[in-house]
């Protein structure tokens, strides 16, 4: 059994054949491809594809232009990455308290959190359980802050009846092998923004604004780009493009399989005692990248106690994520008591991901509360 993993099958091989065959290998035709069918499920006006989430996460702080004396509000809960955006450009992430029902921002330690050098909030869906955003856009309005969505988990997911990804200022998003739709490495960008997607179409390709300049005619084959700021190449392959559009073809049943799997699961498990299944508030839709459990007595020692058994049962666990001010170099950095927020603590030592993956049975299912259940209650 395996925690989970991509379903790749004749359809991404067939697509990367005819890449291949095209002879055009880097961002080109396919990568265009894969933005316009992201963007359309989305509901975006921009999607730009980039190498990572991390450097999605990065070029959305670089187009808001971020920098040092900023502040960026994030989630204490949450992958290192959604803080590290920040770091990149100079600014300084600003820890907030999560939800222990979500796992996603406290809205009102968000609020509270906002002084005059706040410039963004970064908003996390958090295994694929859209923010609160409604909360999230009247505190970012209220203060003219920029909302930077992380939806690395959150491809498919809506808010209240809409999309992620462009509900906020920017959006972000993964195709890493444990997310739903993958292209081995890969992220995205989206925004309704004309401005901010132009500077990241710029900044994904070494700064270049990809024409000769005004006065000059029509561009030449042979003129190179001008280069009006520094730049990275963050550019997604052709062939990682190729299989990301025949991901998109199976997304819809995947999400499917996978919204049917966590049913089933709430179903086994919503009466154990000692254990905390992930919730879907009216109206959201949930993508369960990450099926979420919390263990809500003993601590980290039994916690730990139960993943070493579904170990023993060759069974595959991780906990849920990072508390990442806990970690060395932000509590170093910033000089942060590893218990200041503790919800983020607790259900960073409290959680487990539960395997859930293509084509997962319901015998394997049923294996895995049956080693969960014993657990507990031996524990």
């Amino acid at each position: 059994m395996q925690l989970t993993f991509p379903l790749f099958d004749s359809a991404e091989l067939a697509n990367v054949e005819a890449c291949l065959n095209s002879r055009w290998v880097t961002m080109g035709p396919w990568t265009a491809k894969f933005e316009a069918l992201v963007a359309a499920r989305h509901q975006a006006k921009h999607a730009l594809a980039t190498t990572s989430c991390t450097s999605a996460l990065h070029l959305a702080t670089m187009a808001l232009g971020l920098g040092p004396g900023d502040e960026v509000i994030v989630p204490a809960f949450t992958w290192i990455t959604t803080a590290n955006c920040a770091e990149y450009v100079g600014a300084t992430p600003v820890f907030v308290d999560v939800s222990l029902d979500t796992f996603n921002l406290d809205t009102s330690a968000v609020a509270a959190a906002v002084t005059p050098r706040t410039r963004a909030i970064v908003a996390v869906h958090l295994f694929g359980l859209p923010a609160p955003m409604n909360d999230v856009m009247a505190i970012a309005n209220r203060h003219g802050l920029a909302v930077i969505e992380d939806a690395a988990c959150a491809i498919g997911s809506s808010y209240q009846g809409r999309p992620v990804g462009a509900i906020g200022t920017i959006g972000c998003f993964s195709f890493h092998p444990r997310k739903i739709v993958s292209t081995g490495e890969g992220g995205m960008v989206t925004t309704n923004d004309d401005s901010l997607a132009d500077k990241v179409a710029s900044l994904r390709n070494h700064g270049s604004v990809g024409h000769p300049g005004p006065g000059s005619g029509p561009a030449k084959p042979y003129q190179m780009g001008r280069f009006q700021r520094l730049g990275y190449n963050l550019r997604l392959s052709d062939i990682q493009s190729a299989v990301g559009v025949a991901q998109m073809g199976k997304l819809e049943a995947l999400l499917e399989e996978r919204r049917r799997l966590a049913a089933h699961y709430d179903e086994l498990l919503n009466t154990t005692a000692d254990l905390r299944c992930p919730i879907q508030p009216a109206g959201d839709l949930h993508t369960y990248q990450g099926y979420v459990v919390r263990v809500t007595a003993g601590g980290t020692s039994r916690r730990n106690r139960i993943m070493e058994r579904l170990a023993a049962d060759g069974i595959p666990t991780r906990p849920g994520t990072h508390a990442v001010h806990r970690l060395g170099y932000y509590q170093e950095k910033y000089n942060i008591h590893p218990d200041q927020f503790p919800n983020a603590c607790i259900t960073e030592d409290t959680t487990i991901t539960l395997p859930l993956f293509p084509g997962m049975t319901n015998d394997e299912q049923q294996q895995v509360v049956r080693s969960l259940t014993s657990a507990l209650a031996e524990s």
